[in-house]
């Protein structure tokens, strides 16, 4: 009998036990909802609340960021200019010395002083037509690669 009693006692704990572990899975999924459903809604508005930001404050970033490259580049043009105006400066101040400017004078006008002879030199190839080697410089790269192709096909035959 004591047996039984023991055996009954442990199932009616063991039913016991369930029940209580029952309510609390049942407490702890209804809390769950309960938070789920909370969260869900703060979380749309706080969503509500960024996306509006985001968008409100796009175009005006979008703004200051251009006006910012704007300024660097009237910033860098200005001191192009600064340093445009410090060389004109230099020059204007070279050309007020005479030495300078009859130097200017001699390289660029072929002026001579009274009593100087100048001289001209010409150009003994003047009268003759282009060499290859001398137009190959001037011409592009892909036309003296063909004119190769040419002289080393003219050759083989």
């Amino acid at each position: 009998m004591a047996r039984d009693r023991d055996r009954f006692s442990t199932a009616t704990r063991l039913r016991l036990l369930g029940e209580q572990t029952a309510a609390r899975v049942y407490r702890s999924q209804t809390r769950r909802q309960a938070r789920r459903s909370r969260l869900t809604g703060r979380a749309a508005f706080l969503a509500l609340v960024v996306c509006s930001l985001i968008v409100a404050l796009a175009y005006p970033m979008r703004q200051y960021v251009s006006q910012r490259n704007e300024i660097a580049e009237q910033k860098r043009l200005a001191d192009a200019a600064s340093k445009r105006v410090e060389e004109l400066r230099d020059e204007k101040a070279r050309l007020q010395d005479d030495a300078y400017v009859m130097r200017l004078a001699r390289e660029h006008l072929h002026m001579v002083l009274p009593g100087e002879t100048g001289y001209t030199m010409i150009d003994p190839r003047v009268g003759e037509p282009p060499r290859a080697e001398d137009d190959a410089a001037d011409r592009p790269w892909y036309s003296n690669v063909w004119d190769g192709v040419d002289r080393a096909d003219t050759r083989r035959q």
